[in-house]
Order: structure tokens, then sequence, then C-alpha cells
């Protein structure tokens, strides 16, 4: 999702934290999560997850004396065994947030820079470029321009070779990082079918996993359908952006696939009944297609509900994470499940500034708190049915 327009960056050390994962078993932190075939795993036992987003705890974790709002958020998504965040800002911001969650046992997937605007993202890189005097045509040469490429690998060197000011251990050594993220939301208008995006994942995989081959990788896509096989285009909400769900994951490198949810934006138009069937099929696609093509674990990285629109109650957002949940749920049955959701977005008590109408304050909102902390007990069954199953 486009972040608040409050959001800023700090030049060259440009990064989202987009992910605060939280196991649903308790496992060694000290372990890497990796993947076997469609299941994550942590130490040999599988590891699935119920998590959140929180963009804005890097800027608040920027200025020390707001940085108890952090804590506070990390402690109460512990509490509910939650987990997921998104934010930016400077390297020692960041060594508080991953120190933090660690120390509440939350594992993090961070993200190299953001397609839109906020935070700096791929129009910033566009920016350095003609400042420095390369002639770019257009957003879209991100991803073809030597220089632009250049940039951004030597963001991916110093941001994975960071010794954190707080812990003590370099980011590409700290298993308290799940993942990382090519970029949040890659979109490209110069290139409908995929191919143009496809070549910049393989080469910046390539060269991400030539510097980290701890961490699991994964590119940040919200799960469109390409030209790879027309078909599947019909589950798109009406329109592509330039990526390939099929072949952009089939890249070896690409550990794991992510999708976004947002139909009340895509289907504006619509009721909450067709709003909620596309959501539906959006999820079971996927799942198959990780699972059956890809064959490998699939993330639901972003979801959530605005009560920004009219009618759009606590009790409606509730029941809508439900409804999702439940549809998780369906699929871990039948064996072609999804390894972790992270709902959009958690906030702390005094963060109005950064809502976006999906902001969910777990000790303001009891109700969703309760359907969370739910799905969190649900994915812990999850975990011993699959380690039962093992043995």
């Amino acid at each position: 999702m486009s972040l608040s327009p409050r959001a800023g960056y700090v030049v060259g050390v440009l990064i989202t934290l987009l992910a605060l994962v939280c196991q649903a078993r308790i496992h060694s932190h000290g372990q890497f999560v990796r993947t076997e075939g469609t299941r994550f795993v942590v130490h040999g036992s599988d590891f699935v997850f119920n998590g959140f987003n929180s963009y804005w705890m890097m800027h608040v974790a920027a200025e020390p004396c707001e940085r108890h709002k952090v804590s506070n958020t990390l402690r109460e998504a512990a509490g509910a065994s939650l987990s997921v965040s998104t934010m930016n800002v400077s390297f020692r911001a960041l060594d508080f947030v991953i120190s933090e969650a660690s120390r509440n046992g939350i594992r993090l997937i961070l993200s190299f820079v953001n397609n839109f605007k906020d935070c700096g993202g791929r129009p910033k890189y566009v920016e350095w470029a003609r400042n420095a005097g390369v002639n770019v045509n257009g957003e879209d040469d991100f991803y073809t321009n030597p220089t632009m490429k250049e940039y951004y690998k030597n963001h991916v060197k110093k941001v994975t070779a960071r010794l954190n000011t707080v812990t003590k251990i370099a980011y590409k050594d700290d298993p308290t990082i799940m993942a990382w993220e090519l970029m949040n939301e890659p979109r490209c208008q110069a290139d409908s079918s995929g191919r143009m995006v496809n070549g910049w994942v393989q080469e910046m995989a390539s060269f991400v996993k030539s510097l980290d081959n701890k961490h699991l990788l994964e590119i940040g896509m919200e799960g469109f359908y390409g030209d790879s096989m027309p078909e599947k285009k019909v589950n798109n909400p009406g329109y592509q952006v330039g990526t390939d769900f099929i072949t952009n994951n089939l890249i070896k490198e690409i550990d794991f696939t992510t999708i976004h949810a947002y139909p009340d934006i895509w289907l504006s138009g619509q009721n909450d009944y067709a709003q909620m069937a596309f959501m539906q099929r959006w999820m079971e696609t996927h799942s198959i297609d990780s699972n059956r093509i890809l064959k490998k674990p699939l993330v639901l990285a972003e979801f959530g509900k605005s009560n920004k629109d009219s009618g759009n109650s606590l009790g409606a957002r509730d029941q809508y994470l439900i409804t999702v949940y439940e549809s998780m749920n369906k699929f871990e049955r039948t064996g072609e499940g999804i390894g972790g959701s992270l709902v959009w977005q958690l906030m702390g008590e005094g963060m109005d500034s950064y809502g976006d109408g999906y902001g969910i304050i777990l000790s303001q909102h009891a109700s969703t708190r309760g359907v969370i902390s739910a799905q969190s007990h649900k994915m812990t069954t999850f975990g011993r049915i699959l380690l039962g199953r093992k043995h």
C-alpha cells in the first residue's frame, strides 16, 4: 500500500520495515527461518504466523523521547501473538526497532525500497540520477538504467552489512530478520507484461543472495498476474500493474511468494459481498498456484479494511478479518495453506497523524484484539498438527 504523506526519507538509508513476524509456535529465536517446499521452518519445525504492518515505527524511533510508543506497541503485539509493521528513517532508529523486536520475540521482514514516492521510494532514485546528469525518461527506467541499479545495489550493501549499534550483530547475521524484500509493491507502466520487472528481480535477487544467503528473500508483490499465463489474468481486479506473479516468483533466488489485497480500494464501486468474494478468490487462486506451480510458501502480506468509508464500523472490520482468517484456515486444512498473514496496520496510542483508516490500536480495539488473538491461537494449533504429522 502507498504510505502516509507524512513518510519521509533519509538520503542513503532508505528502508521500509515491511513486517514484524511473530511465531504462532514458540521456537528458538536464535535460529534463521528457512523454507522446505511450501512450508516455513525453524530448526526443523514448521513455522506458521499471524502478523501486522506498522510503517510508522522507524519514524517514531528516530526521536528517542518517542521510542516508548514502539516498545509499547511491540509488547502489545507479542501479547496478542501478533507480528507485522512498515516503516523508515535512520539506521540508528532501525537498530532500536530490531533490538526491541528481538526482545519481544518478533521477527522482521525488511524492504529495501518503496515503489511509491512515500519514504523516498523509486522516484527518489530517479531524482538522484537526474541530478547527477543521467538521461532518464521516466520512473520505470529504475528497472533498466545502470546508474540507478548501481544506487540500489550500494544501498543493499550498506543495509546488509550494517552493524547494529544496540545488539552488536550485523544485519546479515541477525535471525531476528526473517527476510529481505526487494521492493514494496513493484509496478511498471512501461511494460505491463511483467518482463521488465522480471529482469530486474532476477539481477537484484542474485545480488542480494551473493551478499547474504542466510536470510529468506521475497519480491514484495501484490499478486497481479501477467502475460505468462494469460488465462489467469481474469483473477486480476480488472487491470495489470507490470508484474507477473508466476514468472517473477519462479526465479530460484526468491524463497516465498506474497500477495496484498485491498478490494475496498481496487473494487471501490462494488458492494461488500462482491469485494469479499474477490478477496476469497484472490487468496484461493494464489494459494493453489504457490503450492502447485511455484512450490513455495505464500504470505498474505497486506490486507485490511478501512473505516473511512461510510458504514464501515469496527464490527464490520472485525467480521471482515474473521472471514479472511476462516478462509485461510480452510486452505490450511486442505494442505494448500497460506504460511502467514500480516494485517495492515497496527498502531500505538497517540499515532493519529499516521492513520490511514486501516489502523488497529490493540489497547483500544478490544474486539479486534480478540479476533487477531484467536487467529494466532489457531495458527499455533495448526503448527502443532503439522509437527505431529512429521512424527
